[in-house]
């Protein structure tokens, strides 16, 4: 009998037909009102090509608020478990796999629900995850530093010791966005809208940090020695966008892949005219529908390392079980730091 079959079989022998817990939305409208802890099916033993990981730690994101919305790009059919991203341990491994094995720390993909206690998956791209890493950071790779990495690397080609802007520079993208623009030699612009984050933003690595607000362009321009700026990434919307816009160079791109102000941006028809500035949407669920195995596995070859190391690490203000979700909602609702499920 090979190792995966014995896994396999004590898999089942322990879980056999047994529920689990998973907070799920039942409608969608208030957070209060919508989202329950339900029991479920337990996800059963796993396919050839399948392992079975146990959740150890999935966070909050904007994008679970969203959903639960209802006004996300993507809504499930409510009874629906959330969560977009985790980490957790394999527990039963199928017959044909051989990137990991039972006891094997792994990343869940972005694809599927984590606000739960098990998950089944067919494993591809995966590899071990380093054991002496923050599981609580290990669970965030996946959405935030992914974005960051690919706002910088699928966009433009900036040339070492280029510049890019970003505002918002205090969430946990754009911090990300720091210090993976370091490990490719760039620097960063951040835009803030608090002074009292500015020395927060250079105490994690921003080159320049600047207040938001009139004028940006030629504090800027001053602060960078009128370097050239190629790429933009907004994730603020409203004005914020306008003021983006009138600090890059000709032919440069904007990328908008949030809109945390709620607003509609603004944007200058001049800019896109006369300097052929090109603005630009992404969303990591478009990118994740057609990205092959071994992008994946390079993009996170680049980014483990760097979490594991706390190079890339998001401020976090709790760890809740899955029973207190409900409190666990409230904190991360204020988007002050990060909120983590660790339902074991």
């Amino acid at each position: 009998m090979t190792q995966f079959t014995f896994c396999t079989l004590k898999y089942i022998i322990k879980s056999g037909d047994h529920a689990m817990k998973a907070v799920q939305v039942v409608a969608f409208g208030h957070a209060a009102e919508v989202v329950k802890l339900n029991e479920v099916p337990d996800v059963g033993s796993p396919g050839p090509n399948e392992v079975v990981v146990a959740v150890e730690a999935a966070p909050i994101n904007n994008s679970d608020f969203m959903i639960i919305a209802g006004r996300y790009g993507y809504l499930p059919s409510p009874p629906a478990t959330l969560g977009i991203e985790g980490v957790g341990r394999v527990v039963a491994a199928g017959a044909q796999v051989r990137n990991l094995k039972e006891g094997d720390r792994t990343l869940i993909p972005f694809t599927v629900p984590t606000w739960t206690e098990r998950v089944k998956f067919t494993a591809s791209w995966q590899r071990p995850l380093p054991d002496n890493a923050d599981v609580r950071q290990l669970s965030m790779i996946a959405v935030n530093p992914a974005t960051a990495y690919l706002l910088l690397t699928d966009f433009v080609k900036i040339p070492r010791g280029g510049w890019v802007i970003q505002n918002g520079a205090n969430s946990a993208t754009a911090r990300a966005v720091i210090a993976i623009a370091k490990s490719l030699e760039l620097k960063t612009v951040n835009i803030v809208r608090r002074e009292e984050v500015v020395d927060e933003v250079k105490a994690i690595g921003g080159d320049v940090v600047l207040v938001d607000g009139p004028g940006l362009a030629k504090r800027v321009a001053n602060e960078t020695g009128g370097a050239p700026i190629l790429l933009a990434l907004d994730v603020v919307g409203g004005t914020s966008t306008l003021n983006l816009m009138n600090c890059l160079a000709p032919k440069a791109v904007l990328v908008i892949y949030s809109a945390m102000s709620g607003q509609p941006f603004s944007g200058s028809a001049l800019s896109v005219i006369f300097n052929e500035v090109s603005v630009r949407g992404f969303w990591l669920g478009h990118w994740g529908r057609t990205a092959t195995d071994e992008a994946l596995a390079r993009m996170y070859d680049h980014l483990v390392p760097m979490v594991a190391s706390g190079a890339i690490s998001a401020p976090v203000l709790g760890s809740y079980r899955l029973e207190d979700f409900s409190q666990a909602i409230a904190q991360a609702a204020p988007f002050k730091g990060k909120v983590i499920f660790t339902p074991g």
